[in-house]
């Protein structure tokens, strides 16, 4: 028999309490829209659920810490869920690490439409409508582990459409043992959806704003449609208002365009076309070939103050936040070739990749510094494996710059 058809939004991880990141500084015509990005993000998603033709709003966990979150946002929650109240739209809440219903304050009640789902069980509830069940949904907030344990979900079997909601990592079959029809989970900054199956879904929806080079592209929730034979469309609505992007350029992109300004300004340009007028906070991760690539790049800081100059103080403004300027694995043989102390290093420097840094030992270094701790002089010339090679370029980059009578130029600027 056919059931019937219904739509709820899934939205989690607002993190009220947590600022943007990845930040050196704040431009200043952009902090009071950083502070309030968070918050604009969540308001986002509870004014879908008041305008939409929604039957219940399903929210997974780390919405806010109530202490680092204070007042406004605890009472921005409040409002909401009890605007949601009077429409009588149900509100079904798994808390996560970070808003574990324990921090929650007794002296402030939720509204009777909010079901705050306990730490130590699962709670099983039907949504009705009109006097009929739609759905069933079936929760619990977080015991403080990372993993959801998908056991402790197992009910009686029911002819209805089943939401479980929880928090915490979780794997395909593991999902797939709980044989319920929609999981809407929480824990995940970024989008990501589990296959689960021809009849399943398993939604980490992300968080309405992302915080930084990490949480790199769109961010929103999730409004879900199930029709009367219980088929699941699931649809993606972006809510951020800053967008975080990752931007990787290469030494022949920089000849083919003429230049790494010119450059620059032309993936801004695209980047803003395609981001829908927000606001973009981008990280440049710059490789350059050789040593006359890098002389044409010029100098980090003066290359970051620009495009902060250019682009940074528009409407929608494209923020630099990191600019990363890989040293080139090889210079001129002319400059190899000098029978100079340049050469020199240039021959020693040579000799230690061929040995992909293997013998590269920094304790006589530390050693000449006596003021140094002895933690300190370990963390030194202990380099790890991986990043051997990387030290040793940056090593070779900053040798090169001094020797040839150049400003020294920081291989990271953020």
């Amino acid at each position: 028999m056919p059931g019937e058809s219904f739509r709820f939004i899934h939205a989690s991880d607002f993190h009220l309490e947590t600022p943007l990141g990845d930040l050196d500084s704040l431009p200043p015509q952009l902090r009071e829209a950083m502070a309030e990005a968070p918050r604009q993000a969540a308001r986002a998603v509870f004014e879908a659920a008041l305008a939409d033709n929604i039957d219940f709003l399903v929210l997974s966990g780390d919405l806010l810490n109530p202490q680092a979150a204070g007042p406004h946002g605890m009472a921005m929650l409040l409002d909401y869920f009890e605007q949601l109240n009077s429409k009588e739209t149900p509100v079904f809440w798994a808390a996560g690490l970070t808003d574990d219903p324990q921090k929650w304050p007794d002296s402030v009640p939720l509204p009777p439409n909010v079901t705050l789902f306990p730490k130590n069980r699962v709670t099983v509830t039907p949504v009705q409508r009109g006097g009929r069940s739609i759905c069933t949904v079936v929760g619990r907030s977080s015991d403080g582990q990372k993993v959801l344990h998908v056991p402790s979900y197992r009910i009686d079997p029911t002819d209805d459409y089943t939401v479980a909601v929880g928090y915490g990592d979780a794997d395909t079959d593991a999902l797939a043992e709980g044989r319920f029809d929609y999981w809407a989970l929480g824990g995940k900054h970024n989008r990501l959806e589990i296959e689960g199956g021809a009849e399943a879904a398993a939604v980490y929806c992300g968080t309405p704003q992302g915080r930084s080079l990490s949480e790199a592209g769109a961010h929103g929730y999730s409004t879900v449609d199930v029709d009367g034979d219980g088929t699941t469309r699931v649809h993606t609505v972006e809510s951020d208002v800053f967008r975080y992007c990752n931007i990787e350029l290469d030494a022949s992109e920089i000849a083919a365009v003429g230049g790494i300004r010119n450059l620059m300004g032309e993936r801004i340009a695209r980047l803003q076309h395609e981001n829908g007028g927000r606001h973009l906070l981008i990280g440049w991760d710059i490789s350059v070939a050789s040593g006359e690539t890098l002389a044409s790049v010029g100098d980090t800081e003066d290359l970051l103050q620009w495009v902060r100059r250019e682009y940074g103080h528009g409407n929608p403004s494209a923020w630099t936040t990191m600019l990363t300027i890989r040293p080139p694995k090889q210079y001129p043989t002319s400059w190899n070739d000098e029978d100079t102390i340049l050469g020199d290093f240039l021959r020693a420097a040579e000799k230690h990749r061929k040995l992909d840094g293997r013998d590269l030992n920094l304790l006589p270094t530390t050693e000449e510094h006596s003021g140094l701790n002895s933690t300190t002089t370990t963390l030194l010339a202990e380099v790890a494996a991986s990043e051997r090679m990387a030290v040793l370029d940056e090593a070779t980059l900053l040798g090169v710059e001094l020797l040839r009578g150049g400003k020294p130029n920081l291989v990271q600027k953020s």
